[in-house]
C-alpha cells in the first residue's frame, strides 16, 4: 500500500456518526472548501442536483428550538417526504437496526425500558448534537429518485473531505419530518423536498457516545464473482 492508499484508508475507517460535538467554531473558508470538494461527486448527466444549507449561531439555534418545541409538543403529522425506512422492517436490517440502538444506549447508560431517556436523547438530533454548524440538504423535486443515488455520492465525499479536514460528521434523517418547519425557517420552496441534516465539527473527545463504531459486514459476503 502506498502513502496516498494509506492515506485514504485512513480517512475512509475514521469515518463514523459522531453524536456530541465540541463548540469550536468552523471558519466559512474551510466550510466551502470542503463543499467544493463535495460537489466532485458524480451525477447522472451532471445534473449535480445538490442544494446545501448552512446553519450556525442564531440561525441554527433558531431552527433547533422550533423542531423541538414541536418534537414535545406535537402539532401536525411527522413524515418525510419520501420512504426513507421501510415500512416493515425485515432480517437482517432489523438485527442491525437493533444492534445499533442498543450500543448506542447501551455507551450512554441508558436501559431498554428508560423511554425518557431514549425520547431526550432522539431529541438531540435537533440541536445537531451541539455541533457549531448544521447542514440541510433539499433536492428539487421535479428530479426523479436516481437524484438520491446521485445525493448519496455528494454526501460521503463530503464526509470524507470533513475527514480530511480534521472535522467529523453525522448524517441525519430526523430532519426529514419536520421539513414544514426547516422549510419555513431556511425560506426554502415547497417545490423542493428535505433530503436530510448533517452535524459538522469537532468530536468531543471525552462524550461515551462517541465510542461507537458500528461492525462492517465483509466484502466476501456481500459479493459474488461471476467469472
Amino acid at each position: 500500500m502506498n502513502q496516498t492508499s494509506k492515506i485514504f484508508t485512513d480517512i475512509v475507517t475514521s469515518r463514523h456518526s459522531i453524536r456530541s460535538f465540541l463548540p469550536t467554531q468552523i471558519p466559512r473558508e474551510t466550510l466551502l472548501s470542503i463543499l467544493d470538494l463535495a460537489a466532485h461527486a458524480p451525477s447522472g448527466v451532471n445534473t449535480q442536483p445538490w442544494q446545501v444549507h448552512v446553519l450556525s449561531g442564531a440561525s441554527k439555534e433558531k431552527l433547533s428550538a422550533a423542531i423541538l418545541a414541536e418534537y414535545e409538543t406535537p402539532t401536525f403529522e411527522h413524515k418525510g417526504e419520501y420512504a426513507y425506512y421501510p415500512a416493515a422492517w425485515a432480517e437482517p436490517y432489523l438485527g442491525r437496526r437493533r444492534h445499533t440502538g442498543l450500543a448506542l444506549y447501551s455507551l450512554l447508560g441508558i436501559e431498554k425500558k428508560d423511554t425518557a431517556r431514549m425520547h431526550a436523547q432522539w431529541g438531540r438530533n435537533y440541536t445537531f448534537f451541539d455541533a457549531p454548524v448544521g447542514l440541510i440538504f433539499s433536492l428539487d423535486k421535479v428530479l426523479g429518485q436516481g437524484s438520491l443515488i446521485d445525493y448519496g455520492c455528494f454526501l460521503q465525499t463530503l464526509m470524507l473531505a470533513a475527514r480530511a479536514h480534521d472535522l467529523d460528521t453525522c448524517v441525519q434523517a430526523a430532519f426529514c419530518e419536520y421539513h414544514p418547519l426547516v422549510k419555513q425557517h431556511l425560506a426554502i420552496p415547497d417545490t423542493q423536498m428535505i433530503v436530510c441534516g448533517m452535524s459538522l465539527g469537532y468530536a468531543n473527545p471525552d462524550a461515551a457516545e462517541n465510542a461507537l463504531e458500528l461492525p462492517r459486514i465483509p466484502a466476501t459476503l456481500f459479493t459474488r464473482f461471476h467469472d
